[in-house]
């Protein structure tokens, strides 16, 4: 949960006041133009910046989040939208990079049935965990990215761009692995500039403009003319003037049919 979240670069205001909630089994779509803030958001909670003013709750308090390792103790997980893989490991190493599994010696055989489990939980499509990670899709590397997060138990994961050129197939196979997420519970923020893929999987939709809050909406209920509106603070746009035409006519054919209607019964009569 944050309260009144501002953040200044010198002279330029990236965040001004911002709001921003999500519970357990959540999934938030951040959404704005580029420039509006959300960078610089998903930064203050993943330990990265400072705010310069508001308040973090976590939990049933009030956090500081002075570093992305306190992030990380707290349970604020974050894949960028560059990943961090290391391409030249295979995807038990990814998995387990910087936390290996090690007595006298590497653990492998250990590393590799947590990686399996964890990877079936998540109904991942990956051929193999000593694939290099080089060898995968632009999905399995985001589904990894998401697995290694997971290790370390956390509440809450944010997703920066996670289907970002990703082709029609890894892009479904991300949006399921978004689900099964908060399936199990976690609450998940999601910053996309895709409103497809946010209201196919979001319940609520969050918009920034101009570094500031401009709009909560139920994703269920918001059409792409909302979102659009909301992100560019105009209301004529081509989405909304697409869905004047639609609106149009659907009214035309009603009205035909209603005039059908109304001559099969003069006929009948």
């Amino acid at each position: 949960m944050l309260r009144g979240i501002s953040k200044s670069f010198g002279a330029v205001a990236a965040l001004t006041d911002v709001d921003l909630d999500v519970s357990a089994g959540q999934v938030v779509a951040l959404v704005g133009d580029n420039g509006a803030g959300k960078s610089t958001l998903v930064k203050v909670l993943s330990g990265v910046h400072q705010p310069d003013a508001g308040t973090v709750g976590f939990g049933h308090g009030t956090v500081s989040i002075p570093s992305p390792a306190t992030a990380q103790r707290l349970g604020i997980a974050t894949v960028f939208q560059d990943l961090a893989l290391c391409e030249n490991l295979n995807v038990v190493e990814n998995l387990f990079l910087g936390r290996e599994l090690r007595g006298l010696r590497l653990d492998e055989v250990t590393m590799e049935v947590r990686s399996r489990a964890l990877l079936g939980e998540l109904s991942a499509k990956i051929p193999s965990v000593r694939v290099p990670v080089a060898a995968l899709s632009g999905g399995q590397r985001q589904t990894v990215a998401i697995a290694r997060t997971l290790l370390g138990d956390p509440k809450v994961i944010i997703l920066d761009e996670p289907t970002a050129a990703l082709g029609v197939a890894q892009t479904a196979e991300v949006l399921n692995l978004i689900e099964r997420l908060s399936e199990r519970g976690l609450g998940v923020i999601m910053v996309s500039h895709n409103m497809a893929d946010v209201r196919a999987v979001a319940d609520t939709v969050v918009v920034l403009r101009l570094g500031r809050n401009n709009g909560v909406f139920d994703a269920a209920e918001a059409t792409a003319a909302d979102l659009v509106a909301a992100i560019t603070g105009a209301t004529d746009n081509v989405v909304s003037r697409r869905a004047g035409r639609d609106r149009a006519v659907d009214e035309r054919a009603a009205a035909a049919d209603r005039g059908t209607e109304a001559a099969h019964k003069g006929d009948a009569s």
